[in-house]
């Protein structure tokens, strides 16, 4: 059994669900996990803003372009052939339910069952167009199986459970099921966040012992640096679970932050693909990594530098505990740390609580915000090996105000943050100094 998660620009025109569906074909016993298509999930979080606001005219318009995607692609795919009426039919019947229920008070409850509509609608089209192309498939429902337990984490478990107990599932054959949505632990619709579906993949490729979860997507690979704002980059042929995770933690968009460690944990093997261009090899994530080298670079924006400072941190027991309470306290997660004897430096993606946070550290220290800064993750398991690279990484970066350096926390990475403005400037140095064509600079480096 395989898992084959498409996102939604693999699903966002005729052309690429026609393209996921020749993909899937090609596999006896899988899984698929549909994403909603492109642009969905935004017309809904557009929809639940206006529902919450109780703006009515923006409520109907929204829907009106919703349903008008979803009908254009029904048509497109299914014209000529017998389940068209049926399709349309359901089509018809969730947007009446979703106008029915955007009629009534706003709830939280109702609000991430309106977000599921997207992977539901999705969903149900590909699972028709394979039928209509004569590739037989069962549509699941992930309420069915995909749970959170209290802590509000997923529960594999359950989901083993659940799916295994389904008298449609034998684990043999074309299942279709949704991406990112699921049950609270009291059974309300809930979802995973954005990006979601990702994590869904890899849940239930380690709850099933799969032996591969792929990730098909519009781009041929997680590559080297970020092509936004990068001339020359690659796909990387082959990565560790601990390098993906940490590219994805630091703004690798390809992949979700929590999505590796499932199968990390069951040792099942990744793969990152492209939709369209199938033939081309991708990115192979497995428990080790090829060769001595420094893999690629990830960004992660809009990051604020909080600095504390205090005489009475010298030699003090628990002082540092104090200031992480204050984040614990609101709910703020901290990226990157840095420690002197009377200071420490962290930094956060989160700036819902930054006045609240700020002021109670200042019954305590001198702060210091400074916002609008990037953090560079370098990664690669030369790290661990060798400071011969992070010398080269910091030569790169001459000039560019360098305002927290975090090295030896994880075995493969090196985190510098910059100011945002400098962050095109720094990631196309680094590319410029680090990655030859023959993308073996550090390999020779680490040899000589």
């Amino acid at each position: 059994m395989k898992i084959l998660k498409f996102g939604g620009t693999s699903l966002g025109s005729v052309a690429h669900i026609k393209q996921a569906a020749t993909i899937i074909s090609k596999t006896e016993n899988c899984i698929v996990v549909c994403s909603a298509v492109a642009g969905a999930t935004d017309y809904l979080e557009n929809l639940e803003w206006a529902w919450l606001k109780k703006n009515r005219s923006d409520i109907t318009s929204i829907l009106k372009k919703l349903k008008n995607r979803f009908e254009s692609l029904c048509y497109e795919l299914m014209k000529g052939h017998s389940s068209f009426t049926i399709c349309y039919a359901k089509l018809n019947d969730t947007f009446e339910k979703m106008e029915a229920r955007l009629n009534f008070q706003y709830n939280v409850s109702d609000g991430k069952w309106l977000m599921a509509q997207g992977e539901f609608l999705t969903s149900f089209l590909i699972s028709q167009y394979l039928a209509a192309q004569t590739i037989h498939n069962i549509l699941l429902d992930a309420f069915d199986f995909m749970s959170k337990d209290a802590d509000g984490k997923p529960s594999r478990d359950h989901i083993k459970q659940k799916i295994c107990a389904l008298p449609h599932y034998s684990g043999r054959g074309i299942y279709v099921t949704q991406g990112y949505i699921c049950l609270s632990h009291q059974g309300l619709p809930d979802n995973l966040g954005r990006g979601g579906s990702d994590y869904t993949a890899t849940l239930l490729g380690a709850a099933l012992n799969v032996s591969i979860v792929e990730i098909w997507t519009d781009i041929d690979g997680l590559h080297n640096n970020d092509p936004r704002y990068v001339d020359h980059t690659y796909p990387v042929d082959r990565l560790s679970y601990n390098e993906a995770s940490e590219l994805a933690y630091f703004g690798a968009k390809i992949l979700h932050p929590l999505c590796v460690q499932p199968v990390a944990e069951k040792n099942i093997p990744m793969l990152l693909k492209c939709t369209m261009q199938p033939q081309k090899d991708g990115t192979f994530i497995h428990s080790s990594a090829e060769g001595v080298v420094i893999k690629a670079i990830a960004a992660k924006d809009n990051i604020t530098i909080i600095r504390i400072k205090s005489a009475d941190m010298f030699n003090a027991y628990g002082f540092l505990s104090r200031i992480f309470k204050v984040f614990e306290q609101y709910q703020t997660s901290i990226d990157v740390i840095t420690t002197s004897e009377v200071a420490v430096a962290v930094t956060i993606d989160n700036n819902s609580y930054i006045e609240d946070i700020v002021n109670d550290l200042q019954e305590m220290a001198y702060v210091e915000v400074i916002p609008l800064q990037t953090i560079l993750c370098v990664v690669g398991d030369a790290l661990k090996i060798s400071q011969k690279q992070t010398a080269v990484v910091l030569d790169a970066l001459q000039g560019i105000k360098l305002n927290m350096i975090s090295y030896g926390g994880s075995k493969n990475n090196l985190s510098i943050v910059v100011p945002l403005s400098q962050k095109k400037e720094a990631l196309q140095r680094l590319q410029k100094k680090m990655f030859t064509k023959n993308k073996r600079f550090f390999s020779l480096l680490h040899k000589n």
